[in-house]
């Protein structure tokens, strides 16, 4: 597998113009690869984390400290969606992820993540998935039925690293991300859930064809191992699962995910702990799949898309990453000859929490922390 070092130097730094201050201007931003795209800020939130978008073209965007919006077509608040999981916010914790599966519009059902206390150790944290019923309104919503489907074992001390993306397949598994919460060593332990992809059925039960069905316990929920913070997760045009995390100091990684592999941490990354104690290459240790690209410096990856839209044409198929340190979105052309490869950074000095493809084919982003806007890009127009 193909992997490479990417190297942000300053003569690479995409650049933007007339900062968005206020809900309906717009900037452009000239990425690295010199194609210019017009931002136009649509909405702000406090410490928005996730998004997702409803068939008919409104979306769902989370924050943090619990509260659920629903947008309009135009990216405007229409109102709060309420029943969700109450939460407490607390480091990286609080509520995650929202998830609208492809069949939604028959279903009704949605899937969300958040961060939960322990009932008898207020110290102790563990994140949830849990599967609802929406229903909409022209001003909100309200989620009921509310069931648990999985929960990260076993909650432990610290308020980072939870993972807990969330998607389902073209073939209608479920899958989730679980971060080894900054432990480091459950990442290989297999009595744990931590440190790993989750596949499970809709309903939270076990395949009967996961891996390692046969070890019982939450070993049978296991479809890969040796994961860091896997922050973003999504599928292909051919139903192939890319999954991205979060290295140690340095050493981000992007990884296709192939059934029962283990992708090594701690044992290697192409990164180093942040006390400094060096980890070992990937290179060193092959019996660990490799990523298909990482990162030095780090660019702190969050929320990932892959461009299914017909408006950037020339992008289709190409994965959109979001960064955190690197304060820019990333692209990163998938089909690229030798293997995946960051093809184009777009930067406007924030912090990038989450990237959407809209029903309408354009690109959506999430800035991180309190007064995080949603903006939407599209091409600019020709000078």
């Amino acid at each position: 597998m193909t992997f490479r070092t990417l190297l942000l130097s300053a003569a690479m730094i995409g650049t933007s113009t007339a900062a968005c201050a206020d809900i309906g201007d717009t900037e452009t931003i000239t990425g690295t690869d010199d194609v210019k795209l017009t931002a136009t800020h649509l909405e702000t939130f406090d410490k928005p984390w996730a998004m997702a978008a409803l068939p008919d073209g409104r979306s769902l965007v989370t924050e943090k400290e619990g509260a659920i919006w629903l947008l309009s077509a135009e990216g405007k608040k229409l109102g709060e969606v309420t029943g969700g999981p109450e939460v407490t916010e607390r480091g990286q914790g609080g509520l995650g992820d929202i998830y609208v599966p492809a069949d939604f519009e028959q279903s009704g059902e949605v899937y969300i993540s958040y961060v939960e206390r322990d009932a008898n150790d207020d110290s102790l944290s563990g994140a949830v998935v849990q599967r609802a019923t929406l229903t909409l309104t022209s001003t909100g919503g309200t989620l009921s039925e509310m069931n648990r489907v999985w929960t990260q074992s076993p909650k432990v001390q610290g308020n980072g690293h939870y993972g807990h993306r969330i998607g389902v397949s073209p073939d209608n598994y479920l899958f989730i991300s679980s971060g080894e919460r900054q432990k480091f060593t459950p990442a290989q332990n297999m009595d744990m859930n931590l440190g790993k992809i989750i596949r499970l059925n809709r309903d939270g039960s076990i395949p009967d064809d996961n891996p390692f069905v046969e070890n019982g316990g939450v070993a049978a929920q296991i479809w890969t191992l040796g994961h860091r913070n896997p922050l973003g997760l999504d599928f292909d045009a051919d139903g192939q699962l890319w999954v991205h995390e979060m290295g140690p100091k340095h050493g981000d990684e992007l990884n296709k995910i192939v059934r029962s592999e283990n992708y090594g941490y701690p044992l290697v990354s192409n990164g180093d702990h942040y006390s400094g104690v060096e980890i070992p290459d990937h290179e060193t240790m092959p019996i660990f799949e490799a990523p298909s690209v990482y990162w030095v410096p780090a660019i702190s990856p969050a929320g990932f898309s892959i461009y299914k839209g017909d408006v950037f044409a020339d992008w289709k198929g190409d994965g959109f990453i979001g960064g955190l340190s690197s304060q820019a979105l990333i692209r990163v052309d998938m089909d690229a000859e030798d293997g995946p490869a960051e093809a184009g950074r777009y930067e406007w000095g924030k912090r990038i929490r989450e990237v959407e493809s809209g029903v309408d084919g354009a690109i959506y982003v999430l800035e991180d922390e309190e007064g995080g806007r949603l903006m939407k890009l599209m091409p600019a127009a020709a000078e």
